[in-house]
């Protein structure tokens, strides 16, 4: 069986990686083609085949193919095979509305998106929450399996603590130091008009990072949309990982989280470590840029704050006394990471790569109960 994966446009990335990874862990011989970013491709194993994403090896490779898995659109021109798969794993719980719910998007680009939904077989969903947002904004009829997602799992894992001291060790992180890990997310009018900066910061990035303090480290972990455009000066305090291959792993290194309106809020959640909200432009962001799905200010785990010193006087605040979930963290976790177990990859291969009586690998299957 031929198995092509993708992520992100080209990343060893989140869930197809953990897909992949599980199948090859249980001796699984499939036939395992990459897409692959031609700048990423050292990123991956050395034994595992690798074609340029969206190019004619891209191309061949999907139409030739028994299952795709991807946790994103496959945003170029191919023909689906009436036997193929797709699986599409997605890669988040919706806070910000997505596809047709958006408040704004660049003409052409939804109905050019549409092209790759109607040709998914199957959808995962993190969460019951999720599942009808999902349905509503990509306008997919096909079945939706509430598994929770596999990139999630390791954060749940017997190995976190092991694998948190050999991530931490090769960030260079001391014991003893604390790890922040800044990651917003991605701007449409930044991204998608002309005439304006691809990506801008509200803050003087090196000054944060000096004000956290020595036994402090920031980790900056920009959104992969704009990863390609970040640019820190020789010498900076801030420590640039948005090019590390898996952010599940900084997850894991990180003792606290600085977001905004990104789904990285409801992986790291799972971890049961604080969040705090860099909410600078909550009200545009909210009510004209993009939308929600929820209020925020009601739901979020940690504080919604919208100056840097707020956010510095907080992450002073967790130094001084130890950590506890808030009920309103608590109830975070119950309402989004009920299916983050540590389990969603056995469901999803139960589901998509199926054993025989015999313990063979069977054929895939889509069809399961929502």
């Amino acid at each position: 069986m031929k198995v092509v994966l993708n992520s992100f446009r080209g990343l060893y990335s989140d869930s197809p990686r953990t897909l992949f990874e599980a199948l090859r862990a249980r001796g699984d011989a499939h036939d395992y083609v990459w897409l692959a970013s031609p700048d990423r491709v050292a990123d991956f194993p050395a034994d595992v085949a690798t074609v340029p994403f969206a190019g004619p090896e891209a191309r061949a490779a999907l139409e030739s193919a028994d299952v795709v898995v991807s946790n994103d659109h496959l945003g170029f021109d191919w023909d689906k095979s009436p036997g193929t798969t797709y699986l599409q794993t997605w890669h988040g719980t919706p806070l910000k509305r997505i596809h047709n719910d958006v408040m704004w998007a660049p003409e052409g680009r939804l109905a050019y998106l549409d092209l790759d939904i109607a040709r998914w077989d199957a959808l995962l969903s993190p969460n019951p929450v999720s599942t009808p947002l999902f349905r509503r904004a990509f306008g997919f009829t096909g079945p939706v399996h509430e598994t929770g997602y596999p990139r999630n799992d390791v954060l749940s894992s017997p190995d976190r603590d092991r694998l948190r001291a050999e991530v931490r060790a090769q960030l260079g992180i001391a014991d003893g130091t604390t790890a922040v890990l800044y990651a917003p997310t991605w701007r449409d009018d930044t991204v998608f008009t002309e005439g304006v900066p691809d990506h801008e910061f509200p803050l003087d990035l090196d000054d944060f990072a000096r004000g956290l303090g020595e036994d402090h480290v920031l980790l900056l972990r920009v959104h992969q949309m704009v990863s390609n455009r970040l640019e820190l000066p020789a010498g900076s305090a801030v420590r640039d990982v948005s090019a590390y291959p898996d952010i599940r792993y900084l997850f894991l290194a990180a003792d606290v989280l600085i977001t905004d309106y990104s789904s990285a809020m409801f992986d790291f959640a799972v971890t049961g470590r604080p969040i705090i909200h860099f909410t600078y432009d909550l009200e545009y962001f909210q009510n004209t840029l993009r939308g929600f799905y929820f209020d925020l200010a009601e739901a979020a785990p940690g504080p919604l704050l919208g100056t840097s010193d707020e956010v510095l006087a907080a992450i002073a605040e967790l130094s001084r006394q130890p950590w506890e979930r808030t009920p309103r963290y608590l109830q975070f976790q119950e309402t989004y990471c009920s299916l983050e177990d540590g389990h969603a990859t056995d469901r999803v291969l139960e589901l998509f790569f199926p054993r025989d009586a015999a313990g063979a690998p069977d054929a895939p299957r889509t069809s399961a109960n929502d």
